[in-house]
């Protein structure tokens, strides 16, 4: 049986840059360097992304190709509203502005500095 997701890969061909990038807009610690440009970040419930450099020598191959739709970082009510301040501060393409369901569901979708799709979200009522 899965016990959860471990992590997410994402591609970049500059993975120092994205990695930096997503330290300073989301905190998290680097818990893995292979000194090749291969890093995990971690954040405090476990969860981690990789950041895996783009192989175009022998051009992409299934491994080395996008194909997250959009990855989902969870925050608490009180951090939502200051992180979509952030990211729009850093002028981050948006996607969808926030959006607040009934239940206070808050959801924001915006891109990273390589074009990742990512998805800002406060479950009132978590899932699991």
């Amino acid at each position: 049986m899965v016990k959860g997701i471990e992590h997410i890969a994402i591609i970049s061909k500059d993975t120092a840059r994205i990695k930096d990038w997503y330290l300073e807009m989301f905190g998290g610690k680097i818990v893995y360097d292979n000194g090749k440009g291969t890093f995990f970040l971690a954040f405090e419930d476990g969860s981690m992304i990789e950041f895996i450099m783009s192989d175009l020598s022998n051009g992409e191959n299934d491994l080395k190709t996008g194909g997250i739709r959009h990855i989902a970082l969870s925050v608490g009510n009180s951090e939502f509203d200051e992180l979509v301040q952030k990211l729009k501060l850093a002028n981050v393409e948006v996607l969808t502005d926030v959006a607040i369901n009934p239940s206070g569901l808050k959801t924001f979708f915006f891109r990273d500095i390589d074009g990742n799709i990512l998805h800002l979200i406060y479950r009132p009522n978590p899932l699991v």
